[in-house]
């Protein structure tokens, strides 16, 4: 409504709320035509709900009248007017009075300026960063993170275990501090135990994915069998053989964790590896397995695509007969992928970086190859998803 119009009203006996709104009605139909009548203009929206306010004083009755009105000025005042006209309520002689018209609008204005008053104030009143504080800041974003001890039993660990969803756990103190060295911060140690599990460890990994990190040696193997024993691991990644997690660089650390396998995967590795004993046969040393890597064939047409795509930002995606469903830019990839059926796309080639986001997203939809200019820091890689690069393929 654009304007309310306030009034009094003394009445010279006993009246209830519906008597005086009867008398307005009553007493001012037809005066200025059916324009101007008081019900057509509530029925149009017009004119709101009159709200009369009494109490008795007395022998008489006084009180308020509030009527909302979204006439203009001019209509708003004869209807001020009209209603100042009732000289009667029931038998009793009343007098309506008008106090004042207010403008809704300019109350409404009013009240957005004071709270911009408000907002300014405070934003005023806020602290401007210090350039100390900022440098400071900026210097921890490359400073290595200190080892924080973490559970009961206060396991070495680095500052993001609480904060991520899944966390990588290593044998000893060494490891850690080496890992944190390479940006690494969801990593944790069991501390070399060999027969028995810290606690910490058993209810972390109840409540987050899980990948063992072990050492590329005998103490390794005896390390992951009591993990598999205890816990419920989802990955295992593995130091090359005869180095330990300790004295790895930055890259075999990063391949190390690229080349991680499912717990069933490595279970299978093992059953492999078992040999089998005929009764009077001699036993033999165990066969040496490699890992085995897909063999993709990708037709001609896919693979001049991919060798235009160098340096347009741009990805395209392909259904199951190699047929392009469509070609956008690598910054709506994520996006467009999240919103498509399942098993719709089979293939995403694109100029940019597979992050573990993508994969993700890519094991979610089934989408079972990802070609991308290079592979990033994979944390997790799932065992149905097939990572390659531009270079592989061209």
């Amino acid at each position: 409504m654009k304007y309310l119009i306030k009034a009094k009203i003394e009445v010279e006996g006993i009246v209830e709320k519906s008597d005086v709104i009867g008398a307005i009605f009553g007493q001012t139909e037809g005066l200025f035509g059916p324009q101007f009548d008081l019900k057509e203009l509530q029925d149009k929206g017009r004119i709101g709900r009159i709200y009369v306010d009494l109490k008795t004083q007395g022998s008489r009755t006084i009180g308020e009248l509030s009527i909302p009105s979204n006439l203009d000025k001019v209509e708003t005042a004869l209807i001020a007017a009209m209603i100042e006209s009732v000289e009667r309520v029931g038998p009793y002689p009343a007098r309506i009075r008008i106090c004042e018209i207010k403008d809704m609008r300019l109350e409404k204005i009013r009240r957005i300026v004071e709270r911009a008053k408000d907002i300014l104030r405070r934003w005023a009143l806020e602290k401007t960063p210090d350039l100390k504080e900022i440098l400071y800041e900026l210097e921890g974003v490359i400073k290595i993170p200190e080892v924080v001890e973490y559970g009961p039993e206060k396991l070495p660990a680095g500052p993001d275990i609480d904060k991520s969803d899944t966390i990588i756990i290593v044998e000893g103190r060494a490891d850690v501090i080496n890992m944190l060295r390479y940006g690494y911060r969801n990593v944790i140690a069991i501390e070399g135990a060999k027969e028995r599990i810290p606690r910490t460890i058993v209810e972390l990994c109840k409540r987050k994915r899980c990948i063992a990190f072990v050492d590329g040696d005998h103490g390794g193997d005896l390390i992951l069998k009591e993990l598999l024993r205890t816990i419920k691991l989802e990955y295992i990644a593995r130091a090359p053989p005869g180095k330990e997690v300790e004295e790895l660089t930055g890259k075999e650390i990063s391949k190390a964790l690229k080349n991680l396998i499912s717990v069933e995967q490595y279970k299978m590795l093992i059953e492999h590896t078992k040999p089998v004993v005929p009764p009077s046969v001699e036993v033999k040393p165990p066969p040496v397995v490699e890992k085995i890597e897909a063999v993709i064939s990708l037709p001609e047409a896919v693979v001049n695509e991919a060798k235009k795509l160098g340096g347009t930002l741009e990805a395209i995606l392909y259904d199951k007969n190699w047929k392009i469903i469509n070609r956008i830019p690598v910054r709506d990839l994520y996006d467009t992928l999240s919103k498509m059926e399942s098993n719709k796309v089979y293939s995403v080639i694109f100029d940019g970086v597979i992050t573990q986001r993508l994969i993700d997203i890519a094991e979610e939809k089934g989408i079972k190859l990802i070609i991308g200019a290079r592979i990033g820091n994979i944390v997790k890689r799932p065992f149905n998803v097939e990572l390659l690069t531009l270079s592989d393929i061209t």
